[in-house]
């Protein structure tokens, strides 16, 4: 009896076992299988809140949300300004008023900038341009404030920089404050064409006018009818305004035992060797804003021939410019309605 009572107990003992490690088993197999399901869960949220806040980007903190939004403003912004300057630029201008050097107030944008080219040699014909239309002064000044034409001369240094033909520029210019002096320029006649170049550079670079004229110091300005011939023209952004003509091209550097002036030592560029593209001549030229800047940006790759009047208009080959022949440039006899005259 006693034996099987142990048998009993010992089978008990067995099944009892048996069922816990079973439950352990099963118990095992349901943590694992809720853990699992809960990092799913954590994975899908985790890609969800990747996706709504930056395409697996970290979520980011306050202040760099807050520069994010200041740059989205600041871009679009930035997107609308240079639509409305693309637009200007189609026009031929950027802005019809600019600010004024201490900023209190706005100033009406200059009607035209004038480069007279002169020389070292040449004191006696600018002080009788300053007496008879560019004025000194205050009378400069109200030529500037009224009319919105400003005028200098404009010269580059001495092959020997700081010799007495420098000193004497320098001293008059110290006295009328009417000079563009171009540092970077040999004064020469061969350097013309470079020096009317960077003149345009220079003066794109420094007013933002309407209109830029090129002028000799030989000929006289009538203010009047200028601004009267500009307003006409204004219409047109890319024009270039003057005395058109096709002259000769001298291709012999002599011409009746003495050196040519004409003389053209890349004749051989201009097709039938006989007259040149159509240009406007050197006494006097215009050319708007959009023009002027094309030269400042493209100053170093723009290609100089022997006359700087001729080089100009190769200048304008091939852009959608308008040539426009004025008459009145021609400098002829001084009329009422002449712009220019000899002096």
């Amino acid at each position: 009896m006693q034996r099987k009572g142990s048998s009993n107990r010992l089978s008990s003992s067995r099944i009892s076992s048996l069922f816990l490690s079973m439950f352990a088993t099963f118990a095992s197999f349901y943590v694992a299988g809720r853990l699992w399901q809960e990092s799913q869960t954590r994975v899908h949220l985790i890609k969800e809140l990747d996706r709504i806040t930056g395409q697996g980007k970290s979520v980011i903190s306050v202040d760099d949300t807050l520069k994010i939004i200041a740059c989205r403003e600041q871009q679009k912004k930035l997107a609308a300004l240079e639509m409305e300057l693309s637009s200007a630029r189609q026009e031929g201008f950027v802005s019809k008023r600019f600010a004024d050097t201490d900023g209190a107030q706005t100033k009406r944008k200059p009607l035209v900038v004038i480069g007279i080219m002169t020389n070292f040699a040449n004191r006696k014909k600018r002080d009788a341009v300053r007496q008879a239309w560019m004025g000194t002064g205050a009378s400069q000044k109200k030529l500037e404030n009224e009319k919105g034409v400003i005028a200098r001369f404009v010269i580059g240094r001495s092959p020997n920089q700081g010799d007495s033909l420098d000193r004497n520029i320098d001293n008059e210019n110290s006295q009328t404050n009417d000079f563009v002096i171009l540092e970077n320029l040999v004064e020469a006649p061969e350097e013309a064409t470079k020096k009317a170049k960077l003149f345009f550079a220079y003066a794109a670079d420094r007013w933002d006018a309407q209109f830029y004229a090129k002028a000799n110091d030989n000929i006289y300005v009538n203010i009047d009818a200028l601004g009267s011939a500009l307003a006409t023209h204004s219409v047109n952004p890319r024009a270039y305004i003057g005395c058109m003509k096709s002259g000769e091209v001298f291709s012999e550097p002599l011409a009746v035992g003495r050196n040519h002036k004409w003389y053209e030592p890349e004749w051989w560029k201009f097709g039938d060797k006989k007259s040149y593209f159509r240009h406007a001549s050197g006494e006097m030229y215009v050319i708007t804003n959009a023009l002027a800047r094309f030269i400042s940006i493209n100053r170093d790759i723009l290609h100089a021939y022997a006359h700087d009047d001729v080089s100009a208009g190769s200048w304008f080959i091939g852009l959608d410019v308008k040539h426009i022949d004025e008459g009145k440039f021609c400098c002829s006899p001084w009329s009422s309605e002449a712009i220019c005259s000899g002096v």
